[in-house]
């Protein structure tokens, strides 16, 4: 049964349907990595995946005639992270975002396809979204699917030396052959450039850390014109701040 998947200030004419079913079925996650970070014409048995139910599943994410697949990683403070298979007649992209119901916009990431914008997030948040699951909302909770869904979002000059690890992790717990995760993982993150890769800062008076990358709509702050209250709370639900700076309150325990 496709569930529609309403959200206000996306467009207006697409149809959208709820796709977390498809995080069941390996051969999505193969089809998601591959299709946004690597060659989807590579051979999906290599990768324990039947090459029939890859290929369905290539066709079933870029098929126009069909309704857009959402997947949702919420996350604290009833805010929501999106990937939308976004399938226009001429033109198939990944678009990411993020947003909460009391904006009024969306927060861009970026997206992947023909017209590519990002890196739309740094490792830590990674890595915090894909653990910090909002109990009873709708959308993905495991955390490897989680992780695995927004990594076509990652670009960090420094990544820690345990990311090849957690990746190949999130991988074979998807479905993917053991065998071949640490391989696919390594050709995912790519080799490490730390004097071109995008580095994040906080500056000014926002507290949601800005891309160096020109390429990233996150040059910006994300989600630029939300209150200062939004903008914190967004900071804190994308990086665990908040529970540092309880922690560190004079008199708490």
């Amino acid at each position: 049964m496709n569930v529609p998947v309403h959200i206000p200030e996306y467009f207006e004419d697409c149809e959208l349907v709820a796709a977390e079913g498809l995080a069941r079925d390996p051969a999505f996650w193969l089809a998601h990595v591959l299709l946004t970070m690597g060659d989807p014409g590579e051979q999906a048995s290599r990768y324990g995946v039947d090459e029939a139910a890859y290929q369905d599943m290539v066709e079933r994410l870029g098929d126009a005639g069909q309704p857009w697949p959402v997947l949702r990683v919420p996350f604290g403070g009833g805010h929501t992270a999106y990937a939308v298979y976004a399938n226009f007649e001429d033109q198939s992209d990944v678009e990411f975002f993020v947003r909460h119901p009391a904006w009024g916009r969306l927060g861009h990431l970026g997206q992947c396809g023909a017209d590519g914008a990002g890196p739309g997030l740094p490792w830590a948040e990674l890595v915090h979204l894909a653990g910090s699951a909002e109990e009873g909302a709708e959308g993905l909770s495991d955390a490897s699917q989680r992780l695995l869904l927004l990594l076509p979002m990652l670009g960090e000059a420094d990544l820690p030396g345990e990311a090849l690890g957690t990746v190949a992790g999130a991988l074979s717990r998807c479905g993917i052959s053991p065998d071949a995760v640490g391989e696919l993982a390594a050709a995912l993150l790519g080799d490490p450039d730390p004097a071109h890769d995008p580095r994040w800062t906080v500056t000014g008076g926002n507290p949601i850390a800005v891309c160096s990358s020109r390429y990233s709509p996150r040059q910006l702050p994300l989600a630029l014109g939300i209150t200062a209250p939004q903008s914190q709370a967004l900071a804190d639900a994308l990086t665990g701040s908040q529970t540092h700076r309880q922690a560190r309150r004079p008199g708490s325990a």
